[in-house]
């Protein structure tokens, strides 16, 4: 019997300790500068985007009066359909001119195996960008900066 319960143990723990392993999170810093815009703050969201180019998860939201996040039009589909409870909301919006510096976690059995990081950007009753930076998430790229084609003017991305 004190053999068995030794298995169960042992099986036990090499599962656990392997549970956590394949759930490791990358924490990576990404400093997101605006363009010089007049007018609302901008939100900003940040997602995950699977290899067959389809929402996964919201990663960062910036902006959190979430009455206008449905002007954010393609991932409103994706978020306003499940109404997940966010955990990267940071507070208020983002104005012209600004930078914002922001700590992302990601999956890191997501990197390097197809998966993007798409920044949209939206203002309020102004333009939205769905594609305003997209890049695939590799560890190459979480070292990079990218321009933006839309209220953002770029991200800089700084592993850590």
């Amino acid at each position: 019997m004190k053999r068995i319960v030794c298995y169960f143990l042992l099986f036990s723990g090499l599962f656990i300790a392997c549970s956590f392993a394949s759930s490791t999170t990358k924490k990576i810093k990404c400093l997101i500068q605006m363009t010089n815009y007049e007018g609302e703050g901008a939100y900003v969201i940040v997602s995950l985007i699977n290899p067959k180019g389809q929402y996964e998860k919201t990663v960062y939201v910036q902006g959190d009066d979430n009455e206008w996040y449905y002007e954010l039009t393609s991932w409103w589909k994706f978020y306003g359909k499940k109404r997940t409870k966010l955990d990267g909301i940071t507070g208020s919006t983002i104005s012209g001119g600004e930078r914002s510096m922001v700590v992302i976690q990601l999956d890191a059995a997501k990197i390097n195996k197809g998966y993007k990081l798409r920044f949209e950007s939206a203002v309020e009753a102004n333009n939205y960008y769905k594609k305003d930076i997209e890049f695939s998430l590799t560890t190459a790229n979480l070292q990079k900066k990218y321009n933006g084609k839309g209220f953002i003017r770029y991200v800089r991305m700084l592993p850590q």
